[in-house]
């Protein structure tokens, strides 16, 4: 099926029985996962490629999706990892210098089922007040009874360790900077970057500032980091719950005092969960690239970009850990850090792509906490 091949008669079914329906683009076959929403204006390919949305069926409430086409320097991963993709309008004939084919053309060629021509803000509307739900896209000749069957009887998001699905399986260095920026000449730092679903735009930004970047398994020992002699340590991105992710929490706590720890979105779970807290999964998440976050030393607000269906619960969170930003839509954790040993993290992207950046300068502050490690050790 091509950009402008026909678009097929299709359908949503959530598992409460709700069904939407609609036409078929991208690849053909049924998608299955849960259904959440992203609410970035732009920034669709990022979205597409973005391993934390493993598992999921992402619906994008801005209104035509599509008109600047896929271009490769825009890759945050190696290839698409969601489920599906609903949107209500489907640009097929992209206008973009940059770009080297249509969404459509893409989700085809990554095996990725889209759903266009429906109403995405009743549909948005009903996961607010349900929650997230699973869902199947599939053709509309099938019984929707069958596919609510179905997608009761998917797993749930709770529960599921997706991120050793999603991390490389074997360790690489990693030498490309944002697309402002020149690669320096000499590195500074040693960065080991745990790939829980690591997005590049991470890496990208830590080759900017010097930093020599190797990113290594999900399950790597904490030893094997601890050989390798880093000045610092970065705690991925990363999707499904972070309470099954066990060895990772246990490396981490390995990790600590040993090393500076730098935690994103994922990240962020596994190092408080390692810390001793807890985590709860949110009614339907924080997706999109305009969610207000206050740094409470600063008493700042910056605008962030988000990808998260779990939270840190801050009453769970022993003496020695700070909460150091709250989300100002409902005040939940975003940001904590470790009073006794070198180690903060973030719940939001500061790498943004898609989104604001607002929040680079936390790159800067790793740095900041390397340079300071190397001078008292």
């Amino acid at each position: 099926m091509s950009q402008t091949a026909p678009l097929t008669p299709a359908l949503l079914v959530l598992e409460d029985g709700t069904t939407f329906r609609g036409r078929r683009f991208g690849a053909p076959g049924d998608a299955i996962g849960e259904v959440v929403f992203n609410t970035s204006m732009a920034g669709y390919q990022e979205i597409i490629t973005d391993p934390s949305y493993a598992g999921q069926v992402v619906v994008m409430t801005y209104p035509m999706i599509g008109n600047y086409g896929i271009t490769p320097e825009d890759f945050e991963s190696r290839r698409a990892f969601l489920a599906g993709l609903v949107v209500k309008e489907v640009s097929r004939i992209p206008s973009n210098w940059r770009h080297d084919r249509s969404l459509a053309d893409y989700l085809l060629a990554q095996g990725i089922p889209g759903l266009c021509d429906i109403d995405t803000r009743a549909l948005v509307r009903h996961l607010r007040e349900r929650g997230a739900l699973r869902g199947v896209i599939a053709d509309a000749t099938r019984a929707p009874d069958a596919l609510q069957a179905r997608a009761l009887a998917h797993p749930a998001m709770a529960g599921s360790d997706l991120a050793s699905t999603v991390s490389q399986g074997e360790a690489y260095r990693w030498g490309e900077p944002t697309f402002t920026h020149a690669a320096p000449g000499q590195s500074r730092f040693n960065v080991v970057v745990y790939d829980f679903g690591a997005k590049h735009n991470i890496l990208r930004h830590l080759v900017d500032r010097g930093c020599q970047v190797d990113v290594v398994p999900a399950k790597t020992p904490a030893a094997e980091i601890l050989a390798r002699k880093p000045d610092g340590v970065l705690l991925s991105n990363g999707p499904g719950d972070p309470e099954p992710v066990q060895y990772a929490v246990e490396n981490i706590r390995a990790l600590m005092g040993k090393v500076p720890l730098f935690g994103i979105c994922l990240g962020h779970q596994l190092l408080s969960l390692a810390a001793g807290g807890k985590t709860y999964k949110l009614k339907f998440g924080h997706r999109g690239g305009n969610h207000p976050v206050m740094d409470l030393a600063t008493r700042k607000v910056e605008i962030t970009s988000h990808n998260h269906g779990f939270s840190v619960a801050g009453d769970s969170l022993p003496s020695n850990v700070e909460v150091t930003h709250l989300n100002l839509n409902d005040q939940t954790v975003e940001g904590i850090r470790l009073r006794d040993v070198p180690a903060f993290s973030v719940q939001y992207h500061p790498e943004a792509a898609p989104g604001p950046h607002d929040a680079t300068h936390l790159f800067d502050r790793f740095v900041a906490m390397m340079a300071d490690w190397r001078k008292d050790g």
